[in-house]
């Protein structure tokens, strides 16, 4: 199975939000991810700035931010 990351960049500076992320929908006014281990979270105001599938890395943003 595949590990996947979440994390959000805030300033230039990387911050681990989730791990072993195993789905990622867009939803009104944001995102909801659901882990592996951790269940679900929401990310209002959240966006996708990159994936790295290689690496295994969702790369977040916040808009307006």
């Amino acid at each position: 199975m595949c590990q996947t990351s979440a994390i959000m960049e805030k300033s230039g500076v990387e911050e681990l939000l989730l791990e072993n992320v195993t789905s990622l929908e867009f939803v009104e006014g944001g995102l909801q991810l659901t882990s592996l281990f951790d269940g679900v979270q929401n990310l209002p105001e959240a966006a996708v700035r990159r994936i790295d599938f290689a690496g295994g890395k969702i790369f977040l943003y916040q808009r307006g931010a």
